[in-house]
């Protein structure tokens, strides 16, 4: 019987036709999803299949080709390997990403037995390469990002609060506005915390020893589970569907403290591995500050409710650092 996988991922995957058939499998938000299966070298294979329409489709999945790359190329078993992503030949308008098939759930025996903690932290802590065209590790990524849909300037910056007041919070106030309409009060209070917050709690010449790593950046529960990685070995903890950047790794930690879900044993285990930037003091008020992103972004797609979580922030951060 004739494949039903569109020639573009065959081709991408050297897959042969006539052995490779696809089904659809799981849910996505904003993608169609499918378990793509095979015989690579005599031996069954499965793949993830990940599709949708538009230029949106397109650019959401170049954005989590590279990020799943990049945290792969570091702990290759914290998440899927990226194979390809791309446009359908039987429809121009129709995109593609391909990872290694992810079993959730699995009670598969001989992982690696490392924990969650143990793989963030090597994570957080091993050094950006050197982008292309430049000296020295940036803060930046190599492509743009999408965090749920709302598109990231990326852009190279070789100062941390440079990128995250600009290319962070006035990039997602703007989408905000464009989105959900003026709004003074929050705008306001977002070049406030911008231009005076950022400097003081996270600038150059105050926090100590911010280097760029590769965070996930969207690392909410929901993002991290249990499972076997490309039928090979046994359960590990993973991550997926990231939207990643070459940041300060306790950007990640914003998001995390969020929506909650991870236990005070990780968080232990994690700050033993990954000490608090100096000063330790302020930390709190760091991750307030990462955290207040994502309000900026939920606003930016949902609008509604979360538009009070990020003023409830601001409102405390100004009080204390917006002088």
């Amino acid at each position: 019987m004739a494949s039903k996988v569109d020639p573009a991922i065959l081709e991408a995957l050297a897959l042969d036709p006539k052995v490779t058939k696809i089904a659809s499998h799981g849910g996505s938000g904003f993608a169609s999803t499918f378990k793509l299966s095979s015989i690579v070298d005599g031996k069954e294979k499965n793949y993830f299949v990940k599709t949708g329409t538009g230029a949106d489709s397109e650019l959401m999945f170049k954005g989590e080709h590279a990020s799943l790359n990049a945290i792969y190329s570091v702990v290759p078993n914290l998440c899927p390997k990226s194979h390809a992503n791309g446009v359908f030949q039987e429809n121009p308008n129709r995109f593609f990403l391909v990872t290694d098939f992810l079993e959730l759930g699995s009670s598969h025996p001989g992982g690696s037995g490392q924990s969650f903690a143990q793989k963030l932290a090597k994570l957080h802590t091993t050094p950006a390469p050197i982008p292309e065209g430049f000296d020295k590790p940036m803060f930046g990524f190599p492509v743009t990002t999408c965090c749920g849909s709302s598109p990231q300037d990326n852009s190279w910056k070789s100062s941390w609060a440079d990128f995250y007041a600009n290319n962070r919070l006035r990039t997602i106030l703007r989408q905000g506005v464009k989105a959900n309409g003026s709004d003074p009060e929050l705008a306001s209070a977002v070049e406030k915390t911008a231009s005076t917050v950022v400097p003081r709690l996270i600038g150059d010449d105050h926090i100590k020893g911010v280097y760029p790593v590769v965070v996930h950046g969207d690392l909410w529960s929901g993002n991290h589970g249990r499972g076997r990685i490309a039928g090979q070995g046994g359960v590990e903890e993973v991550v997926f569907d990231p939207s990643s950047v070459y940041g300060h790794s306790e950007y990640e930690l914003g998001i995390m403290r969020m929506f909650g879900g991870f236990g005070g044993s990780f968080w232990k285990e994690y700050e033993n591995l990954v000490p608090k930037a100096e000063p330790k003091e302020e930390w709190e008020d760091r991750v307030a500050l990462y955290e207040l992103y994502h309000h900026l972004n939920h606003w930016a797609l949902f609008g509604g409710g979360y538009r009070s979580g990020a003023m409830s922030i601001m409102r405390k951060l100004n009080a204390k650092y917006g002088r």
